[in-house]
Formats: C-alpha cells, sequence, structure tokens
C-alpha cells in the first residue's frame, strides 16, 4: 500500500483514459485509483508483469489493470483489464505520475504549520519541515536541513547541515552527518521506443534507533517496498545504500561503500571501505567483506571474502600466491 503520509493520489482515472492510445482488453472503464506490484494488487490497482523466466506463473491478483506484453496476456487473467504493451515495465512508469504524486515541501513558512514538534526541539537557521511531519523531543535540525511532507524522527535525533530528508520514518537517537541524503529515488530506468524513463520509486526508508549516517551518504526509498535499516548500524561518510535493501542490525559499512538493490545484509556485518556489492545478493550473518572487494556472489555467514571479484579469503589468498610465484618464475626465465 502506497503510505499516503509521502503520496497523493490523483485518481480515479479509468483505464480508458490511462492509455487512450494504447490496446486494451476488457473492461476498459474501470476505475483505476492506485498503484501496487503485481504480486499485491488490488482491485483498484495498476499493475504491471513482466516475468523474467519463460516458466513464469499466472498471477493470483486481481488488478483494476495489469499492464502487459500481448503474448502474455494469458496469465493475468483475474485482472479486469489489461494494457498491452511490448515493454509493460516502461509503459507502467509512464503511467503512474497520472495515478500518484509524490508530496513535495510546499508553502511560505519554513516551518509548516501542520508540522509537529516535540519539546525541546532545536531548528538551525535555514532548516525547512514540510507539512506533517513529527520531529521528536530533544532532536537537533542542523541549517540548512531539508525534512519532507510526513517524514517522521524520533526523540534525541541530531541531523546535520544540508540534510535532505524525504519518504523516511526515524527512530530514535539517530545521528545523520552533514550533506546525507535519505529518500530519494533511486536509479531505475525503463526504454521503449520512446526512449528512456525512471521507474517511479513509490516506497518509503525505514531507519530504526540509534544508527548513524555519515557524511554526504545516500540512502534511496524503495519501489513497492521499503529501504530498511536497522537498529544499532553505522554508516561511514560517502557510502551508497540503494533501492529495496535491508541492512540488518549492528551492521558496520565503512566509507565509499556501494549496496546495489534488493540485497540483504545480515546482522553484525562487517564492510571495510570501497566495497561494492551487486543487485540481490545476500550477505549472511557477521560475515566480513574485506576492503575494496568486489561482491558477486551470496557470502555465507560468519565467513571473510576479499578480492575482485570476492571470494572467501583463503582462496583469495592462495590464489594470490600462486600468481605471484608464477610472475616470479616467468621474471626467472626471462633472465
Amino acid at each position: 500500500m502506497i503510505d499516503p503520509r509521502f503520496y497523493e493520489a490523483l485518481g480515479p482515472v479509468t483505464v480508458r483514459a490511462l492509455a487512450p492510445s494504447g490496446e486494451i482488453g476488457g473492461d476498459a472503464d474501470r476505475p483505476v485509483s492506485g498503484v501496487a506490484s503485481a504480486d499485491r494488487a488490488g482491485p483498484g490497482d495498476l499493475c504491471y508483469y513482466e516475468p523474467k523466466s519463460k516458466g513464469a506463473v499466472a498471477l493470483a491478483t486481481s488488478p483494476a489493470a495489469c499492464v502487459i506484453a500481448p503474448a502474455l496476456a494469458h496469465l493475468a487473467p483475474n485482472a479486469a483489464a489489461l494494457i498491452l504493451a511490448e515493454r509493460p515495465r516502461a509503459l507502467f512508469a509512464r503511467l503512474v505520475p497520472l495515478l500518484i504524486r509524490p508530496r513535495a515541501v510546499d508553502g511560505d513558512s519554513a516551518i509548516d504549520p501542520a508540522a509537529r514538534l516535540e519539546d525541546n526541539v532545536r531548528i538551525a537557521p535555514g532548516a525547512v519541515i514540510g507539512a506533517g511531519a513529527q520531529i521528536g523531543a530533544n532532536s537537533f535540525i542542523g541549517p540548512n536541513a531539508v525534512i519532507g511532507p510526513g517524514v517522521t524522527i524520533g526523540r534525541r535525533a541530531r541531523i546535520g547541515a544540508g540534510v535532505c530528508i524525504s519518504f523516511a520514518l526515524i527512530g530514535d537517537d539517530a545521528n545523520i552527518l552533514a550533506g546525507a541524503v535519505i529518500g530519494e529515488q533511486g536509479f531505475g530506468v525503463a526504454g521503449d521506443a520512446s526512449g528512456p524513463v525512471d521507474v517511479p520509486h513509490l516506497g518509503r526508508v525505514i531507519i530504526q534507533d540509534r544508527v548513524t549516517i555519515g557524511a554526504n551518504s545516500c540512502i534511496d526509498r524503495g519501489v513497492f517496498d521499503d529501504t530498511t535499516i536497522a537498529e544499532d548500524v553505522k554508516i561511514d561518510n560517502l557510502c551508497h545504500i540503494a533501492h529495496n535493501c535491508s541492512i540488518g542490525r549492528g551492521a558496520l559499512i565503512a566509507a565509499f561503500a556501494g549496496i546495489s538493490g534488493s540485497t540483504i545484509v545480515g546482522d553484525g556485518v562487517t564492510m571495510g571501505g570501497r566495497v561494492g556489492i551487486a543487485d540481490h545478493r545476500k550477505i549472511g550473518k557477521g560475515a566480513t567483506i574485506a576492503g575494496g572487494a568486489a561482491v558477486f556472489q551470496d557470502v555465507p555467514a560468519g565467513e571473510v571474502w576479499s578480492g575482485y571479484p570476492a571470494k572467501p579469503l583463503r582462496k583469495w589468498l592462495r590464489e594470490a600466491a600462486w600468481l605471484s610465484r608464477r610472475a616470479a618464475g616467468a621474471r626467472d626465465e626471462g633472465k
């Protein structure tokens, strides 16, 4: 479900009005009021279905309308209407703004009258707080920080200068250093004959208690689900956590780390500087990723991985030693 604190519904709109020049099957006059992922779409929602595997199963949900390729129309038997397109994701991305609009900072006052501030909240000059935002007691909002509409920040938080927070729910004792950006749209692009289009991100960022986020780090909101940061996570400066990631309790992430979308990082994981992790990976509980490693596979719990591409540390050391011996032998032969 789209969180109304952060997004404004523009509908209902009929399927015919959504896709006036498109090929429509089923009830073209069916009203559509929201958007959802295909596996959770309800009777008022627009979704898209673009299975990547040949053995794709039919949708069990009953959306108001499903954007789907003509050859796969039989996989959405319960949709009230079908909008047929060869590239469903791209068309879906173009239709979403007709139904849902992100709420933005608006009005003449730096602190919106509809914002709720508990006791002893200190607001530095230049800070902006949007409608419906809530700031917990004894928190500090630094100069020129922007707290978007609907954002909730817990008690005793420290928000640094120039921080931008939107589409986010943040727990107690958060420490967010200068220049961090939380809740912006992540990198998702779909394309069709009209060119590339940004895929809308309609989720949130959930940050639990006692989390530190370093200066100029970025945490993207989810596409449909949430990006989540668990309790006691410590994130260094200049890190990036992409959409739909989940970071487990007590994880330590050093500077310049980049974690791609939909990656799950277990509790107590440690990452050295400049670690890069591919999308849809799982890093097991208590694992350690050495600095500069590039992770393209799932990492089992408790293991230490290193290298480019990353592999278990002992294997990487053996391979490095073998390569060193071969290189030394080649030099000796050339003398």
